[in-house]
């Protein structure tokens, strides 16, 4: 897949929004993100793109509480790339024996919320 798919599949809003965000500080950088995550890493073969989003979900619940903002982010992304919310949560709860208990406990709550704002239900 190239990046525009991906996008496309993930948040097809995402390229703007980072251009909003970022651009005028720091020209070219959502292209750069871009190219470099989407193009270079989610679009590569031989996995397929739930299973990517379902190991940044692990890594950015591992990584801690501070990265919550971009966990959220890719909880969304993982729902578009076909995930159920229990698959979600079953991943981000495996992490407390690799991040510890309060990165994954933060993770839950991340989800959680996220869950309730969309109207799922985290056990589907």
């Amino acid at each position: 897949m190239n990046a525009e798919q991906v996008l496309n599949v993930l948040n097809p809003e995402l390229k703007n929004a980072l251009a909003d965000r970022y651009d005028a500080a720091l020209p070219g950088m959502s292209a750069g993100l871009v190219d470099w995550a989407y193009e270079k890493h989610y679009g590569r073969d031989g996995v397929d793109l739930k299973t990517r989003q379902l190991c940044t979900i692990a890594a950015l619940t591992a990584m801690g509480g501070h990265t919550a903002p971009q966990l959220a982010a890719n909880i969304e992304h993982t729902l578009n790339a076909g995930a159920r919310p229990s698959e979600i949560l079953e991943i981000i709860w495996q992490m407390a024996v690799y991040g510890g208990m309060p990165a994954s406990i933060n993770g839950l709550n991340v989800a959680i919320k996220l869950f309730d704002e969309k109207g799922l239900d985290p056990r589907s």
